[in-house]
């Protein structure tokens, strides 16, 4: 049975949450992918604000296709998470509640998460169309120099998602 969840999410909902869970996702979060992430944290290396508060956000790693006519946002599909492993402590640490992505994570990933209480979700790979059907609202908040990987918030409805790494490290793709 999956599990419907608002957000942003907090400290207690996500304290519930378990590797496992299948959940479905409604309210606002973010995509930014690699390039957005590496200048997210160079402007906070640089003591920069970010172009978005990121205390309890929701990041999809993802780099939505252009809209068609009609459409709120193309294929939206999520990408490799391991190409924000070098970037996501630096964001756990100042508040940045979930990821959304597919794939493993590495060990400083998931030590910055359970250090700060945040759960790791996968989307499905190759569901970006349906993934798609989700998004209600789409806008480019940052960086729109980088194109389909330019920072957009979204609103979505009923996105499906399933909890990979929960808030105590515990993982998915551990599981036997």
């Amino acid at each position: 049975m999956e599990r419907k969840i608002t957000l942003p999410l907090t400290r207690e909902v996500m304290a519930t949450l378990r590797a496992g869970d299948a959940l479905l996702l409604t309210g606002e979060l973010y995509t930014a992918r690699d390039a957005a992430h590496k200048r997210m944290c160079e402007a906070i290396a640089a003591g920069e604000s970010l172009p978005f508060d990121i205390r309890g956000a929701t990041i999809y790693y993802a780099g939505p296709c252009p809209a068609k006519p009609g459409d709120v946002i193309g294929s939206c599909g999520p990408t490799t998470s391991g190409r924000m492993d070098a970037y996501a402590p630096t964001l756990l640490d100042l508040g940045q509640a979930a990821m959304i992505g597919k794939g493993q994570r590495s060990d400083a990933v998931i030590d910055a998460m359970v250090r700060n209480g945040a759960v790791y979700l996968g989307a499905i790979g190759g569901a970006g169309a349906l993934i798609a059907q989700c998004v209600k609202r789409a806008e480019v908040v940052a960086y729109p120099d980088l194109g389909t990987e330019a920072v957009r918030r979204l609103y979505v409805e009923d996105m499906p998602v399933t909890v990979i790494i929960d808030t105590t490290g515990a993982n998915l793709y551990d599981r036997k």
